[in-house]
């Protein structure tokens, strides 16, 4: 039996940097990720490769890494000083984004996947002091001992967990989030999230080999993790900006005139979403 595409989770960080990869060569592309061809590897381009037709385009992991960008970029222009990117894969942003020199980013992940980024990016300086630190987030006295120490001397700090949160599960994601409240320092927290409706349509998708390491998509949406006593800032749907970036496929053009779902019970829609949350 041949090895599935994604045997594991720290594989996706691979397949992500080969979308981004496929976006940078574009003439047109939303970003310019100059990296993302070199830390996405023989195995991060073969993934793709081996994907149904329908999943090679990466629409939605295009769209979500440019609402991201921006949205880091104007919570920076707005005083974050502290970025803290959990499970960062082979995200490459304190190398690309136009950031100043004045402020840290933090980024963590499993040993084994931290040390192939490093001897993938040596030599390149990044815009930004960066930070790399080994640790299991799953494992939550390692993620607080963490959380601790990445919070700094920072008073303004932005958690980021693009791409992380689906493959937990509830009990966990709840944690993270306390675990991420306890600390004055983290003013904003940046992720992204699926309906229960998405992941049912995902886990059904042909050839989706990611899709049974998928678990969380709270059926009270952003409501779940503002019973953690987070606030709401921005929602973006992810569906609704690939259409406006051109990069969704024909089918789903005729959804633009249809209203989002409501995100505290987006039910059965299959509705992707861009989050920032604050303190309130």
């Amino acid at each position: 039996m041949s090895e599935p595409p994604v045997p594991h989770v720290s594989d996706t960080a691979r397949w992500v940097a080969a979308y981004r990869a496929m976006e940078t060569a574009r003439a047109d592309a939303l970003f310019k990720d100059p990296l993302a061809e070199r830390v996405a590897g023989e195995r991060g381009r073969a993934i793709v490769a081996g994907s149904p037709r329908r999943l090679r385009s990466g629409w939605s992991i295009i769209s979500r890494t440019k609402l991201i960008d921006d949205l880091v970029v104007a919570t920076v222009a707005g005083g974050c000083d502290r970025v803290v990117n959990l499970a960062a894969g082979m995200d490459t942003r304190p190398y690309r984004l136009p950031l100043p020199a004045s402020l840290t980013w933090v980024e963590a992940d499993l040993p084994a996947l931290l040390d192939e980024k490093e001897r993938a990016l040596a030599g390149e300086k990044p815009a930004c002091t960066l930070v790399r630190e080994p640790v299991d987030l799953a494992d939550a006295g390692a993620r607080a001992a963490f959380l601790a120490r990445a919070a700094g001397p920072s008073t303004r700090a932005l958690v980021l967990t693009e791409g992380l949160l689906g493959y937990l599960n509830d009990e966990v994601v709840t944690a993270m989030g306390r675990d991420l409240a306890a600390q004055p320092a983290f003013r904003w927290w940046v992720f992204d999230l699926f309906s229960p409706g998405a992941l049912r349509r995902i886990k059904r998708l042909p050839g989706h080999r990611a899709a049974p390491l998928l678990n969380f998509a709270p059926a009270a949406g952003v409501g779940f993790f503002e019973r953690l006593g987070w606030h709401t800032r921005d929602i973006q749907s992810i569906t609704r900006a690939a259409i406006r970036f051109r990069r969704a496929p024909l089918r789903l053009y005729p959804l633009a005139i249809f209203p989002d779902p409501n995100p505290r019970n987006p039910g059965n829609i299959p509705w992707f979403a861009v989050v920032r949350m604050d303190r309130g």
